[in-house]
């Protein structure tokens, strides 16, 4: 017989409370200033959720706790991981202001004030330093680079890009002391000196259980340095957990290779073959075995690999003519050590059949239709298959998905062909190609074309018709400046989008603007997460082998900011164009309100992230170091930046280190 004792049944322990669920996506409240939309860019630039409330408008949502939280399944939500204002004080009505503070303080919700005004509201005394920061060195600090900055070296120089406009505006200031009795601190994470003030440009304000990353600068999202502060603001303000993916891209492609290059006229400035009287003629522009080997060598050098788009008829033309071709055999020498691309093999154009009778040349129209003629689907093909074919005979390793057509036809140009020649996705049908290189400077976005997608390249400006310094300046000046000054009068005619120089110096010019400009352009296109390759010629790898100085000059500038985990990243244009169509695709859910409407959910809760994606679609999530796939011990992506980091599709949940 069971005793009393036996038959008492012990209460099961409760189950914890689950703790509060907090959403993945920033709270960006915006008085329409350059800081805040910079800030506002840089979310959107590396995929981050946001919502903006524009205190501009009179219809706004009113800034309280029922819109800043609810209850899910009787759990406390914060619906923002994350809060951005303009300034320290931007709302009229402070009901809204104490209901925010409360928000952070209750779920622990970091805020960053994209442009504040050094006061003991934030942290610090009255600035010691007014004006203009253009020009100015500043110093990352060890606990910023020990914190959400990590992937900067440490020092930081704000941009002066025109000596004659100003920038930058800011203030430097000294922190208020610490208060431990109150908990009160300002914790310094860039400072700079001008003349004899040194102060704080950023910093972590912690007070009355929240914390704030006050930015004392002005900012817009073109500037070098934002582009670089970026990526920090965004990890310390999500605590390093939050959805988007972010790399800093250079791909290089050099196109025409074993193809001689026509030469700029300098005496007639035009190009033979192109818009030259035809009695106009130049030495062609071809590269050297010398060069095959000082580009191998470049690479390893510099770590960047170049993807060689070669058209075999050059090979196949000279070895007719002379019974051999040392640039091919030097080539062929070295073919393991470069990326090969298919450029079509005689870089025949492939969209509408030109009328170049004409200066600029038009379409050919049929007669009794009145339509454009095209170049056949057999053409297209074969010019295709021939280059492959050639490749594969010399057992030279490539990608049969990637092809870039001459001049990029086959694709609309405009003015002479506003579509795209028709005969081009059956002429592409067998051969296995599915990117097609576009031009970025025409064509941006990426396209799709039957089965094919676009992969638009960002045009460097070294031309494909010179090999040296003076050509290059030369035609440079003839399209950058006024008639009055000896150039086309190209700017002047085109001022809304090309804007007019004095010319430059036939001997200095290039090192000292052209250079730099144009590696100024090729870095913002790297910090800005955008995985759109780049492009040259093979005339720019020999005689003055003038496109070394632009890309040394942009990886010299880079790898004075980043440190050694953040390296560019140099993939094939497959790679790259995969990359491009997830961002699409990503940031047209985003855009199309797939938080808001409940189709796509995210949030951390307990130390778990929580994502549950619609069917189809690839979620990009940044996580701290340590964090691990679901609750097991397998790493979550890959390393970059010293977080990791990948895209994940269907439902999934990730562990942060410290859970």
């Amino acid at each position: 017989m069971l005793t009393a004792a036996a038959l008492t049944v012990c209460p099961q322990a409760s189950a914890k409370a689950a703790g509060p669920r907090i959403d993945l996506q920033v709270l960006v409240v915006t008085n329409g200033s350059a800081s805040v939309t910079a800030v506002a860019e840089q979310l959107r630039t590396e995929g981050v959720p946001y919502k903006t409330v524009d205190l501009r408008q009179s219809n706004r949502p009113v800034i309280n706790e029922a819109f800043l939280s609810d209850t899910v399944d009787g759990t406390p939500r914060a619906k923002y991981q994350a809060v951005v204002l303009p300034n320290a004080v931007p709302f009229e009505n402070a009901a809204e202001a104490t209901a925010l503070a409360a928000y952070e303080t209750k779920f622990g919700i970091r805020q960053l004030d994209a442009y504040a005004y050094p006061a003991d509201n934030v942290g610090l005394n009255a600035p010691s330093f007014s004006g203009q920061l253009d020009g100015a060195t500043a110093t990352v600090s060890p606990a910023a680079r020990a914190d959400a900055f990590r992937y900067l070296k440490g020092s930081l120089k704000f941009d002066d890009i025109n000596p004659t406009a100003q920038e930058s505006y800011g203030f430097l200031a000294t922190p208020l002391p610490d208060d431990p009795a109150t908990g009160r601190s300002f914790q310094p994470y860039v400072t700079a000196t001008i003349g004899n003030a040194t102060g704080v440009a950023a910093g972590v304000y912690t007070h009355d259980g929240r914390s704030e990353l006050v930015l004392t600068f002005s900012a817009n999202s073109d500037q070098r340095q934002f582009r670089a502060l970026g990526h920090g603001l965004i990890t310390w303000l999500t605590k390093g957990v939050h959805l988007g993916h972010s790399r800093n891209y250079l791909g290089v492609h050099v196109d025409d290779v074993l193809l001689p290059d026509a030469r700029w006229s300098v005496e007639d400035n035009c190009t033979p073959s192109e818009d030259c009287p035809s009695d106009v003629t130049t030495p062609p522009i071809r590269m050297t075995p010398d060069d095959v080997k000082y580009a191998a060598d470049w690479q390893t050098r510099n770590r960047l690999v170049l993807d060689m788009a070669y058209n075999a008829f050059g090979s196949d033309d000279a070895i007719a003519k002379n019974g051999s071709d040392p640039l091919t055999d030097a080539y062929l020498e070295a073919k393991d050590r470069f990326r090969w691309l298919n450029h079509t093999y005689a870089h025949a154009f492939l969209g509408c059949v030109q009328n170049n009778t004409v200066k600029p040349w038009r379409c050919r129209v049929d007669e009794d239709t009145e339509e454009i003629e095209y170049v056949s689907e057999d053409v297209i093909k074969q010019e295709v298959t021939k280059n492959l074919a050639w490749a594969s005979n010399h057992n030279i390793t490539l990608d049969k998905s990637e092809l870039v057509t001459g001049e990029h036809s086959g694709l609309r140009i405009l003015p002479q062909q506003p579509d795209d020649n028709p005969n081009l996705t059956e002429g592409l049908s067998g051969t296995g190609v599915k990117w097609l290189a576009g031009d970025a400077s025409r064509d941006k976005g990426q396209r799709a074309i039957g089965s094919l997608r676009t992969v638009p390249r960002h045009p460097l400006s070294v031309f494909f018709n010179v090999a040296t310094q003076e050509e290059e300046v030369d035609e440079y000046n003839w399209i950058y400046t006024k008639r009055d000054d000896g150039g086309s009068g190209i700017c002047e005619d085109n001022s809304n989008t090309v804007t007019c120089i004095d010319p430059l110096d036939p001997k200095t010019g290039f090192g000292s603007y052209i250079v730099p400009t144009d590696a100024r352009i090729t870095l913002s296109h790297v910090l800005a997460n955008d995985p759109r390759p780049h492009y040259a010629h093979q005339s720019n790898l020999t005689e003055g082998r003038i496109l070394y100085p632009v890309l040394e000059r942009t990886l010299s500038d880079y790898r004075a900011l980043f440190a050694d985990n953040t390296p560019v990243i140099s993939e094939s244009m497959s790679v790259l164009g995969t990359e491009l169509r997830r961002q699409e695709l990503w940031r047209a859910a985003l855009s199309g309100g797939a938080m808001d409407k409940g189709t796509l959910t995210a949030y951390i809760q307990d130390g778990k992230v929580t994502v549950r994606p619609p069917s189809g679609l690839d979620v990009p999530v940044t996580a701290p170091e340590g964090t691990r796939e679901g609750s097991g011990s397998d790493p979550f992506g890959q390393g970059y930046a010293g977080e990791r980091s990948a895209y994940k599709a269907g439902e999934f949940t990730l562990t942060p280190p410290g859970n």
